[in-house]
């Protein structure tokens, strides 16, 4: 009922003569009474389209934490230069792409045990001590892990460290997030293994030992053509390829004549046959000829 409908009821009562002026009042309560649920009424609706709104929008545009990660975990973790977890959606999923060629290439998922048996879980990436710049970059853009220099006199190197929980919380969920996955078959086995353990919530080394099937997270390329269809294929080989000092995939672009048994070992996974090479092969020297000009 509009206000001018209950303005028009009330003078229409107050018009008759045997009705008191304490029944005027009386209506006038029961109406605004009236008024006043109705208004409840339409405000509670409103919240909760609202809240709706709110939860659906929230749950497409989150970043979600992997298993659970104890209170202690959090206390040790260093938060001071990390990103709100929101803020690393907005990371470029091209750098995404380009950090899991790298990682692919040269790095690593560790899963290992404490001598009183619980596993242990961190990400590593290593390279040249003068290819530090780049692992520089990348704790730059992510604000995580921690950087180690080694200065052995015939082989110094660098190491990006990242912890367990900034992988359950931030890395593996962007990856996630962006549809981003490891191509090699080893680094592949180590994802699932993680995502296996954290979505578990499975601490000791005992319980993963009999597992013989862990599932896929992705569902990986059947075909060498489907891995270079993929959105973030051409990232991705920009990462893998990156250590240029490194015997690797370098030498199918600048080194002639180039023989399949020279392929990377990881990269000779990738490419079961001799067709898959060469169709490989050519792409990486297209992009090559592309960088160039």
């Amino acid at each position: 009922m509009s206000l001018w409908g209950a303005t028009v009821i009330t003078n229409l009562i107050s018009a008759v003569p045997w009705i008191g002026q304490d029944i005027v009042e009386s209506t006038n309560t029961i109406i605004n009474l009236c008024l006043g649920i109705i208004t409840l009424f339409l405000m509670y609706g409103a919240m909760r389209t609202y809240l709706l709104y709110l939860k659906v929008y929230t749950k497409e545009t989150s970043l979600p934490t992997i298993g659970t990660i104890h209170k202690n975990a959090l206390k040790k973790s260093n938060k001071t230069l990390r990103l709100d977890k929101q803020e690393y959606i907005s990371i470029p999923s091209s750098f995404l792409a380009f950090l899991a060629g790298l990682i692919d290439g040269d790095g690593y998922i560790q899963i290992s045990k404490t001598p009183k048996g619980f596993i242990t879980m961190k990400l590593v990436i290593s390279l040249h001590l003068e290819d530090i710049s780049t692992l520089e970059y990348i704790h730059s853009v992510l604000k995580l892990g921690k950087i180690n220099i080694y200065k052995d006199l015939k082989s110094p190197t660098c190491k990006l460290v990242i912890n367990k929980t900034d992988l359950q919380e931030v890395l593996f969920p962007l990856f996630i997030y962006n549809n981003i996955f490891f191509l090699t078959n080893t680094r592949i086995d180590q994802f699932n293994l993680a995502m296996y353990i954290l979505r578990n919530d499975i601490k000791l080394q005992s319980e993963i030992s009999e597992v013989k099937n862990v599932p896929f997270v992705f569902e990986i390329p059947k075909s060498p053509v489907d891995y270079t269809l993929l959105p973030f294929f051409k990232n991705w080989i920009v990462g893998f390829k990156h250590p240029w000092r490194y015997p690797g995939l370098i030498e199918f672009v600048r080194e002639n004549p180039l023989t399949y048994k020279r392929v990377k070992k990881e990269y000779k996974r990738l490419c079961s046959n001799r067709k898959s090479y060469y169709n490989l092969l050519k792409y990486c020297r297209d992009l090559e000829h592309v960088n160039k000009k």
